[in-house]
């Protein structure tokens, strides 16, 4: 039996700023931060959450209090009926997309009828488990902060202890490695800081003219009253000579080492490329910023549905996952959309819009030229480097953002690809209903 997974609803917290004592929800439980948004979808279309099939939940950094299946935490936050299952999962930057794309399969396959996808990261409080010695990946978040409360991704640190195989696939800091491949590629810093520029511009945009509410709820504190309900880590000042000025980070890591080897990232990347003379071109300006938030998005069965008396805005065309070099763990969203694109037997000529995500700039700007996309058609409301990336989060939002964008425009297709850590890369077609 097969049938199509419908998209019901989408919502989203804003993004706050992940640090502690500056963002506006780092106060927050990561769990209640998660609630948020299950108790949003479930009144806008009164789920009767007994009925729910399972919460398949991202989380990225699964320690502390973003530990012990937070997912069913989050549920029972939330006040759902205690049969409402859930789980949690980790593809590290990729785990909101795939999220969505098993709770879709498992419908697909008739299996099952009503799921909710998504996820959390709490990147303020991630932060605070680094450097309490907690390590793991993306756990440094804001040491290569320039005013901006750090880089996403940038900070992006695989648990060495998990590293097995490290002599085989050394795994670099993912800044290391976004300088790296924009160096191989010739992509210049001049390309990095107009894709930086052209994010916040696009997001300055899309906030003034208000592309963003649709899905967006407000997060609470604990005695009412409202803690955030705008995404507060843009910074609409940017200019292309703010960018210019800032200092590249990341070589400021290449002299600190791996893991209890005592090797440094200098020497990892030496392994690999031993002649090669690395230009630094990232900076807090042009990768994706650290932020806390959450999203996620209501699957249906078209029967279910139906008796819930629901419309659909979007049906999943296809999905698909990539792997490639660990050690340039930033490349494979192109082939993850090649692999999506022959699935659905389309082209891109087919897709209206594109979500890739701005974990640094190399990786929207390479996509882009590879593919020969037209800009005019990607992260057309800004990206990761103005809005933040909330790991695990950030598929589940991407979603919710081109769905949202293909009504406005009344366009039909969209897109949705991310790099994440280990050289992997989901990837999502959906198309209006």
């Amino acid at each position: 039996m097969s049938q199509d997974a419908w998209i019901i609803d989408a919502v989203r917290t804003p993004r706050g700023i992940g640090k502690q004592g500056k963002g506006s929800i780092a106060h927050i439980h990561p769990q209640k931060v998660a609630a948020t948004v299950l108790k949003a979808v479930q009144k806008r279309n009164n789920i009767k959450t007994e009925e729910v099939d399972d919460v398949i939940w991202g989380c990225n950094a699964q320690r502390g209090h973003q530990g012990a299946c937070i997912g069913r935490m989050s549920v029972l936050e939330a006040g759902w009926d205690e049969r409402a299952p859930a789980v949690t999962l980790d593809r590290f930057c990729g785990s909101g997309i795939t999220a969505v794309n098993m709770g879709a399969a498992s419908i697909m396959v008739g299996m099952e009828d009503c799921i909710v996808s998504g996820g959390i990261e709490m990147m303020s409080y991630v932060s605070s488990l680094a450097s309490a010695g907690g390590g793991g990946s993306n756990g440094g978040g804001g040491k290569a902060g320039s005013g901006k409360g750090g880089t996403g991704a940038g900070s992006s640190l695989m648990d060495a202890g998990n590293l097995h195989l490290r002599d085989i696939h050394p795994q670099w800091h993912q800044g290391v490695c976004a300088d790296v491949i924009a160096t191989l590629e010739g992509i210049s810093r001049e390309d990095v800081d107009r894709e930086g520029f052209e994010s916040q511009r696009k997001a300055k945009v899309a906030v003034e003219n208000g592309h963003f509410k649709k899905s967006v709820v407000p997060v609470y504190n604990d005695d009412g009253s409202v803690a955030l309900d705008h995404d507060e880590f843009p910074r609409p000042q940017t200019t292309l000579e703010v960018l210019a000025g800032l200092p590249a980070v990341f070589d400021k890591f290449m002299p600190m080492t791996f893991d209890d080897t005592g090797e440094t990232f200098e020497q990892l990347v030496k392994r690999s490329y031993p002649d090669l003379k690395i230009d630094h071109v990232h900076h807090a300006g042009n990768s994706s910023g650290v932020v806390d938030g959450s999203g996620c998005v209501l699957l249906s069965s078209p029967k279910y549905a139906k008796s819930q008396g629901w419309k659909p805005r979007a049906r999943i065309v296809a999905m698909a996952n990539m792997a490639g070099s660990p050690t340039l763990m930033l490349n494979e969203p192109v082939p993850a959309a090649k692999k999506v694109l022959k699935k659905a037997g389309m082209t891109l000529d087919d897709i209206d819009l594109i979500e890739i995500n701005e974990a640094f700039a190399v990786v929207s700007h390479k996509f882009k030229r590879d593919l020969d996309v037209d800009p005019e058609k990607c992260n057309v409301n800004g990206g990761a480097i103005a809005l933040g990336h909330p790991i695990a989060a950030t598929g589940a939002i991407l979603i919710g953002t081109v769905l949202d964008e293909l009504e406005r425009r009344d366009l039909s297709t969209g897109l949705v690809t991310m790099c994440a850590g280990g050289g992997m890369a989901p990837a999502i077609i959906i198309e209006r209903v």
